[in-house]
């Protein structure tokens, strides 16, 4: 199974990215799908995770600034962020909990990140 994201790059304190991830290969479940991120210098946290039927969390500094969202038939999810600010500079990774066949446990994938630079 492979994640591959794409949609990072440079934008201005109050703009707008739109981060998408597909995942590929042998593919029979995906289960919860996430986005992470790692400032410099500092932990990989979680920005916000959506459930196989849509359920949603975020972490408390992005709310209502970032919506992750999924598409189902294609093993893709997205995270639209929105009022950017500096402090949102990361490299973005995207997770997915995945099982490959029926009778195979769900592991944890992840992409290969992409920066999201914010400039102020």
């Amino acid at each position: 199974v492979q994640l591959q994201a794409s949609g990072g790059g440079l934008v201005q304190a109050g703009g707008s990215l739109r981060l998408s991830c597909a995942a590929s290969g042998t593919v029979f479940r995906v289960n919860d799908m996430a986005w992470y991120r790692q400032a410099p210098g500092k932990r990989r946290e979680l920005a916000a995770r959506i459930t196989s039927s849509g359920t949603t969390n975020y972490a408390d500094s992005l709310k209502g600034r970032f919506t992750i969202s999924r598409d189902n038939a294609k093993n893709m999810v997205y995270l639209q962020m929105n009022s950017l600010e500096p402090e949102d500079t990361a490299v973005y990774y995207c997770y997915a909990d995945v099982a490959r066949s029926r009778w195979a446990d769900a592991r944890a994938y992840w992409g290969q990140g992409t920066q999201v630079t914010v400039s102020s």
